[in-house]
């Protein structure tokens, strides 16, 4: 696996020890309840980084040093593999680093962000682009399931704002009031032409930025192991992101749900320009 932007980066800027960014792969695939294909994912999204440019409407986030390191071992049982993850992101966090984990499935944001919140020693508010709330418990028995990822999270004293839903169910309703979930799902974001948010006054000022790249319509992007018509549009969902962080400090963020499809390079540039330009958001 070579490095993230390999083709553009110079030496200083990949060098780990100056870098803002470290981009950690996670080529997960344990509990996707219908496509697959994840476990393609961080590959295709580092391979496809290769044509991007420098600059971005964002500016130019290489400049600040974009560093990769090993894949996360995957193998073994589900919790200690989120362990292995907390760990880096933990030393990367440490270290006054932005650790940008790509996946694999989306269960891995819990590991991401256990390893983040013990490194700052406080809570974090989870920013999430997703089509689905994440938010059952144990799904199919699978406390560490994708779709039970933000429970494990609200459950740990988390915040947690959510945006593009469009496929929940009613323990995830009752989820979502438990745990006070900020909200604005697709169809009222779709059909309002939403483009910028503002989180509640007392939402953690420490965001985490978890971006299931479902979230995106099919028509955008259709690599993906459960698509949901009624998405969000490309800068629909850049922008939600961008306002999000008005005011607030970006302490990592996740990109997962990618499956790549052979027949396409479109939707591995899509995701591996998404990365970019929220680099460049931070």
């Amino acid at each position: 696996m070579s490095d993230f932007l390999d083709s553009e980066l110079t030496s200083v800027e990949r060098d780990i020890i100056g870098a803002k960014f470290v981009v950690v792969p996670m080529p997960l695939e344990r509990t996707v309840s219908y496509g697959s294909g994840t476990a393609g994912g961080p590959d295709a999204i580092i391979e496809a980084s290769n044509e991007l440019e420098r600059i971005c409407p964002e500016g130019e986030p290489c400049l600040h040093g974009i560093a990769t390191v090993d894949p996360i071992d995957c193998t073994g049982e589900l919790p200690e593999v989120m362990t292995r993850l907390a760990r880096q992101t933990e030393t990367i966090a440490a270290q006054g680093k932005m650790p940008v984990t790509l996946g694999g499935e989306h269960s891995l944001t819990f590991g991401a962000v256990t390893g983040v919140a013990k490194a700052l020693g406080r809570k974090v508010g989870i920013v999430q682009i997703d089509a689905h709330a994440d938010l059952r418990i144990a799904y199919q028995g699978e406390k560490h399931s994708h779709a039970s990822v933000m429970h494990l999270l609200c459950e740990d004293g988390h915040g947690l704002a959510q945006y593009g839903v469009r496929a929940l169910c009613q323990q995830e309703v009752e989820s979502r009031a438990k745990y006070g979930v900020t909200f604005i799902d697709a169809e009222e974001l779709v059909t309002q032409n939403i483009n910028a948010i503002q989180l509640p006054d007392d939402f953690p000022k420490d965001i985490y930025i978890s971006f299931d790249v479902d979230g995106l319509d099919p028509s955008i992007m259709p690599a993906t192991g459960t698509p949901v018509p009624g998405g969000l549009g490309y800068y629909q969902a850049l922008n939600i992101v961008k306002s999000a962080l008005n005011g607030r400090r970006c302490v990592g963020m996740d990109i997962v749900e990618l499956a790549p499809n052979r027949d396409s390079q479109a939707w591995d540039f899509t995701t591996a320009q998404i990365t970019y330009r929220m680099m460049g958001m931070v």
